[in-house]
């Protein structure tokens, strides 16, 4: 199987990698990594990194990733969405906090 394209995060924008992408190399936000392979998308939460593109091929390093299919589960129902909302809107509260006094 090969893939078609790539779109990861950079800390300053999205990308989208396509086959004979230009050479780079970039540094990964905390992002969805998502990989098409002919038609399906594999998805990936990223903890920031690195990449580097070139000659048809990416390397990826990162802090930290989890395969969405098997560790990321979506809320099940009203209740566990609002629960899983509140706790990111507080996690980027305490970020902001911590930036704010830096």
């Amino acid at each position: 199987m090969k893939v078609k394209e790539i779109i990861l995060s950079t800390n300053s924008k999205q990308i989208g990698v396509l086959p004979n992408h230009a050479p780079i190399a970039t540094t990964i936000d905390i992002c969805i990594l998502r990989i098409r392979l002919n038609d399906q998308w594999l998805t990936m939460a990223l903890m920031g990194g690195f990449a580097r593109i070139g000659n048809n091929e990416i390397t990826i390093l990162v802090n930290d990733a989890e395969k969405a299919e098997a560790n990321l589960k979506k809320p099940e129902g009203k209740r566990q969405t609002i629960e899983a909302n509140l706790f990111v809107r507080r996690a980027r509260t305490r970020v902001e906090a911590i930036n704010a006094i830096s």
